[in-house]
């Protein structure tokens, strides 16, 4: 076998287990998106987030994880949170948003994003973020599991730790349009069709009772759909007519079918647009 052979197949092992990452620079970003083959954190430049002034009918939630965090950046206990319910009303935004509100007071907070499909690394990712000075939102965005999902059990390297035990300085925050995340009929066709139906769905289910937060999220009301768009209209300077305004909104609104905090700013982004107005 010749030099030439054995560097082709050396450069084959390579790319099938490639070198271990190397330690980031976690000063490089307020932020990092996780991802995987090679492993590595890759900075975000410009989070794409609202004020959280901006996010309305959603307190209680919006008090709760801010206030959770605030602990947590503080070098306090704090609680994993898992926010669940209605589609479009603001979930992922809140978690962007606390994150904005505290990192001028708190600079080494730092948000990184993990894929879902991305969870069995997460091992991986904790021992690169375990020993650093920052303290870390690990967030994962739309978290829901399917009947046959093994992902389920990655997650609880977070949630519990294992015998290492979850990372100190790590607080596990997840977004889902489910509970018990995953689906109601999933669940009921499990039970019926075990031999212990108790125990058929106990180990994914009780996943989400590792979450020391539950923070729900619910449909949104007309006033506070109006609401909404009239805190956008305000802190970006639109100015329409009260009456039209409303008009409108409702209009918009019903041809959409649902009302949701996405729907009202896809609504103040053509208003916006109409107006000259640059978001």
């Amino acid at each position: 076998m010749n030099e030439q052979t054995l560097s082709r197949i050396a450069d084959a092992l390579e790319r099938m287990s490639p070198a271990p990452l190397e330690t980031p620079d976690l000063s490089a970003a307020r932020a990092f998106v996780w991802h995987v083959a090679p492993d590595r954190l890759e900075p975000v430049t410009r989070i794409n987030r609202v004020d959280l002034n901006l996010l309305v009918g959603i307190d209680r939630a919006r008090n709760t994880l801010l206030e959770n965090t605030r602990r947590f950046a503080q070098g306090h206990a704090a609680n994993n949170a898992l926010l669940w319910g209605a589609r479009g009303m603001g979930k992922s935004s809140l978690v962007k948003a606390v994150h904005g509100a505290l990192e001028a007071d708190h600079p080494s907070l730092k948000l990184v994003e993990l894929q879902r499909e991305d969870l069995p690394s997460v091992a991986r990712l904790l021992n690169h973020l375990r020993d650093a000075k920052e303290r870390f939102i690990l967030y994962c965005d739309d978290l829901s599991f399917s009947h046959d999902d093994q992902h389920y059990k990655s997650l609880k390297a977070v949630l519990d730790g294992g015998i290492e035990g979850r990372p100190e300085n790590v607080v596990f925050y997840a977004t889902s349009n489910r509970r018990h995340l995953m689906p109601r009929d999933m669940i009921e066709n499990e039970r019926s069709s075990a031999i212990n139906p108790s125990e058929a769905v106990e180990e994914k289910v009780s996943l989400s009772d590792r979450f020391g937060l539950w923070l729900g999220f619910h449909p949104c009301d007309q006033d506070e759909f109006l609401s909404m768009i009239s805190g956008y209209c305000t802190a970006y300077g639109v100015q329409v007519d009260p009456e039209a305004l409303r008009a409108e909104a409702i209009e918009w609104q019903a041809t959409r079918g649902s009302r949701s905090g996405r729907v009202a700013w896809q609504f103040f982004t053509d208003l916006a647009g109409r107006h000259g107005v640059k978001l």
